[in-house]
């Protein structure tokens, strides 16, 4: 399974800061975290960047067991 951490924002509204899941793509990995969390998670996760092992990664993007991905809202500062 892949590792999921999520951070600020995505982690309050997942209601957690990681679980594992099994998915073959980061769209897959975004569908099931939306149906495992819910609306809130997913009105977040239109603002997140979703990086696999340190890259940024699109939906099409294909995930391997071994895969560590975050959940990264934008985040402010100056």
């Amino acid at each position: 399974m892949t590792e999921v951490r999520y951070f600020a924002a995505a982690a309050e509204a997942a209601g957690r800061h990681g679980e594992s899941l099994a998915a073959n793509t980061i769209g897959e990995l975004r569908a099931l975290m939306v149906e495992r969390h819910g609306e809130q998670l997913e009105r977040v996760l239109t603002r997140c960047s979703l990086l696999v092992d340190g890259v940024v990664a699109e939906d099409a993007t294909t995930l391997e067991e071994t895969d560590v991905v975050d959940v990264l809202p934008p985040f402010a500062g100056g």
